[in-house]
């Protein structure tokens, strides 16, 4: 059995629009949408971890320049 529900397609300034019903709401802010023949597919944007993002950056070719790490001096705040 397909969950399937009728819905109206209407019209948003120059674009066209449906109203997603409460039992297909994405867990998402955003979303991608595209064609495959004549059906829209609609799916959510999933946000990657912080541990996928820096997974997939690639190493920098350059060598940082050497700091040189002083001290700090006490300040007397009384």
């Amino acid at each position: 059995m397909r969950n399937e529900r009728h819905v109206s397609i209407f019209r948003n300034g120059r674009n066209q629009a449906i109203r997603i019903p409460r039992e297909f709401e994405l867990d998402s802010t955003e979303a991608i949408i595209h064609k495959d023949g004549d059906k829209l597919i609609i799916e959510p944007v999933r946000k990657k971890s912080l541990k996928t993002v820096l997974a997939s950056l690639s190493p920098l070719d350059e060598d940082f320049p050497a700091m040189i790490d002083h001290p700090v001096e006490p300040e007397d705040i009384f």
